[in-house]
């Protein structure tokens, strides 16, 4: 502010400053704190490995290779990135041996030799039916060698498990169902997580109690 005196001397003086206005409050709500947060976080990473474990279980349900025979022949079909005509048949045709395996590989059982020896067969409602008839041996007669609707269960389940994984796969989506990746994403993110859930409570009640082709020995 400036002042004058009386001998013509002018004279400055600062001016009063004015306070700085309070910030504006936010109007969002206030981020938790950052030990809050990162329980959080840890809780939802600890849930989503704990559901990634149990639906990677679905695969013990599979006979033993069939996964990775489908995984290791689907990229010579499919080396080009083109869907000929040729390609897409040949993925039905790895689609169907493996789907028939995974559903008749639960028919087969295998027992113990008094020697120590392991032999497979198909069971049958009569029993158990050894791939070689011929040989010398005594096959047991157990009623747990006899074929039950468990065992259509378990072939059922483990072709849709299969099919689930198959075609989670875009290079098999994009052969069989050309045009329509977009709606095939939609479908696949909560395809396999329904046949997990289904399949995981079928496998409970009917827990698998045979030992044949791909599963462990007897």
């Amino acid at each position: 502010m400036e002042q004058s005196d009386g001998t013509g001397i002018r004279i400055y003086t600062p001016s009063p400053q004015l306070n700085d206005p309070p910030p504006p409050p936010s109007s969002g709500p206030s981020p938790p704190p950052a030990g809050r947060r990162k329980r959080l976080q840890r809780t939802l990473s600890k849930g989503v490995q704990k559901t990634l474990s149990k639906t990677s279980l679905l695969v013990n349900f599979l006979p033993t290779g069939t996964l990775l025979t489908f995984e290791m022949v689907l990229p010579s079909i499919y080396g080009n990135s083109e869907c000929s005509a040729v390609a897409t048949l040949m993925i039905n045709l790895l689609l169907t041996i493996c789907t028939l395996s995974c559903f008749f590989f639960h028919f087969t059982d295998s027992f113990r030799s008094p020697d120590g020896k392991i032999f497979y067969g198909f069971v049958t409602p009569s029993g158990l039916k050894v791939f070689k008839p011929t040989l010398n041996i005594e096959v047991p007669n157990d009623d747990r060698y006899k074929i039950g609707f468990t065992d259509f269960v378990h072939a059922i389940m483990s072709s849709m498990v299969f099919m689930a994984i198959a075609f989670s796969d875009h290079r098999v989506t994009d052969c069989l169902f050309p045009g329509h990746a977009k709606e095939m994403d939609e479908v696949m993110q909560s395809f396999p997580l329904m046949v997990g859930i289904v399949c995981s409570g079928l496998f409970l009640v009917f827990p698998n109690t045979r030992y044949g082709i791909g599963c462990l020995s007897a």
